[in-house]
C-alpha cells in the first residue's frame, strides 16, 4: 500500500493534526507514506516526518488545472493506491479517481458542527461520495448521517489519536505557574470562547490570579474581534492571554494546570485527547463525541454546552478541590493512553486500506 494523505492547509487545525499524525504514524506500516497540502502551508509543516514524501500545490481555486495536473504527476510518479482525503479535500480526490480510476479514495469527514448537520451543505459531497471507497466519521453522529445521506456502503466511526508533539518548548506561558486555565481551540464560532470568558470572569472575581490562555488560530473576522472586545469591555487584559497558532502546543499544556472546552458543537476533538496525553484535569461540554472521551464523573467533569454558569462551578470546584483534580487528572491520562492510542487506530486504518 502506497498512501497519500490529502489536506488543505498545513494550519495547527485538529484536522490538519490528524492527517499530519497518519502519515507520520504510517511510515512505518505502508509501502509509502505521503502528505499533500492543497491550499496552503503552515506551522505543521515542521512536524512532517522525513520520510513522509511531501507535496504542496498552492491551489488557488476550486477547479486549479495546474495543481490537478501536479496532483496526477505525484500520485502517478509514486505509484499512490490509495488516496486518503481529509475534509473538503474530497473534491480535488475525486477529480483524481476519475482520471485514474483504479486508485481507492477514503475519505475523512472531520465536520465539527455536528449538532447542526441539517444546515450542512452536502449538494456536491453527496455526487463525490459516489467516488468513495470508504468513510471514516470522527464521531458517532457523523457515521449515521453518511450511512444515511451520502451514496457510499462503508462507512466507520474512527475516534481520534493524538501524539505529543516533539517541538522544543518555545512558548513562555504569562500568569502564576499552577494557576493556569488553558483552551486550545482554533477562534471559531462553535468552539464558543464567549461561554468560557463569561464563566472565567466570574472565576476571576474569586481568584484573581489564576489566568485564562487561548490557543489557536486567529481568523480576524467578527468573532474574533468579539473576543477582543469583551476582554477589553471587562477589563481582562492581565488575566486572559492569546498566542494565536502555536506548533509546541504538547510543551503549553505542560505548563498548564486546567484544560477547557467550551464548545456548542464538535467532532471528537483532538484538544481533548491532547489534554489527557499531558494529563491535565479537563473541563469539556458535553457535545459531539466528548463523552466517549470523559465518560464519567471519574475522569473529569462534562457539562452542558452554553451555560456559563456550570462551566463556572466546574473551574471552581477544581480550583478548590486540588487533590480531587490531582486524582482525574490521573484517570483520563489513563483513559486517553489506553483507549486513544497511535496504535490501536493506525490498525483500525491499515485494515480498512486493506479491505478496500
Amino acid at each position: 500500500m502506497r498512501v497519500l494523505q490529502l489536506i488543505d492547509s498545513l494550519e495547527a487545525g485538529g484536522a490538519e493534526r490528524v492527517a499530519v499524525n497518519f502519515a507520520n504514524a504510517l511510515v512505518s506500516d505502508v509501502e509509502g507514506s505521503f502528505l499533500c497540502a492543497t491550499r496552503a502551508e503552515g506551522l505543521l509543516i515542521s512536524s512532517i516526518n522525513k520520510e513522509v514524501g511531501y507535496l504542496f500545490l498552492n491551489k488557488k481555486k476550486k477547479i486549479d488545472i495546474k495543481a490537478i495536473k501536479q496532483l496526477f504527476r505525484f500520485v502517478k510518479q509514486n505509484q499512490i493506491t490509495i488516496i486518503h482525503a481529509h475534509s473538503t479535500s474530497y473534491f480535488l480526490a475525486t477529480i483524481i479517481k476519475v482520471l485514474k480510476p483504479r486508485i481507492k479514495l477514503v475519505w475523512h469527514d472531520h465536520y465539527g458542527k455536528s449538532e447542526f448537520l441539517k444546515q450542512r451543505p452536502k449538494r456536491i459531497l453527496k455526487f463525490c461520495s459516489k467516488f468513495f471507497n470508504h468513510i471514516f466519521s470522527v464521531n458517532t453522529k457523523l457515521e449515521i448521517w453518511a450511512k444515511d445521506e451520502l451514496k457510499v456502503k462503508s462507512v466507520s466511526y474512527l475516534p481520534n489519536f493524538a501524539v505529543k508533539n516533539d517541538t522544543t518548548s518555545i512558548t513562555k506561558l504569562k500568569g502564576d505557574v499552577g494557576k493556569r486555565i488553558v483552551c486550545l481551540a482554533n477562534l471559531r464560532p462553535q468552539k464558543d470562547h464567549l461561554n468560557l470568558l463569561n464563566a472565567f470572569k466570574e472565576v476571576s472575581c474569586v481568584h484573581k490570579d489564576w489566568t485564562l490562555h487561548l490557543v489557536g488560530q486567529d481568523f480576524k473576522d467578527d468573532y474574533s474581534n468579539t473576543i477582543f472586545n469583551f476582554i477589553k469591555e471587562n477589563k481582562l487584559e492581565q488575566n486572559v492571554f492569546l498566542y494565536g497558532s502555536c506548533p509546541d502546543t504538547s510543551a503549553i499544556l505542560e505548563q498548564c494546570t486546567i484544560g477547557v472546552l467550551s464548545s456548542k458543537s464538535e467532532g471528537l476533538p483532538l484538544a481533548l485527547l491532547e489534554y489527557g496525553l499531558v494529563g491535565l484535569p479537563t473541563i469539556a461540554t458535553n457535545v459531539g463525541d466528548c463523552n466517549l472521551v470523559i465518560s464519567n464523573e471519574d475522569e473529569g467533569q462534562l457539562i452542558a454546552s452554553e451555560n456559563s454558569n456550570t462551566l463556572k462551578m466546574a473551574i471552581l470546584d477544581y480550583i478548590d478541590k486540588p487533590e480531587k483534580t490531582k486524582v482525574l487528572a490521573e484517570n483520563f491520562k489513563e483513559k486517553v493512553t489506553n483507549q486513544f492510542s497511535k496504535n490501536s487506530i493506525i490498525n483500525i486504518i491499515t485494515t480498512i486500506y486493506k479491505t478496500v
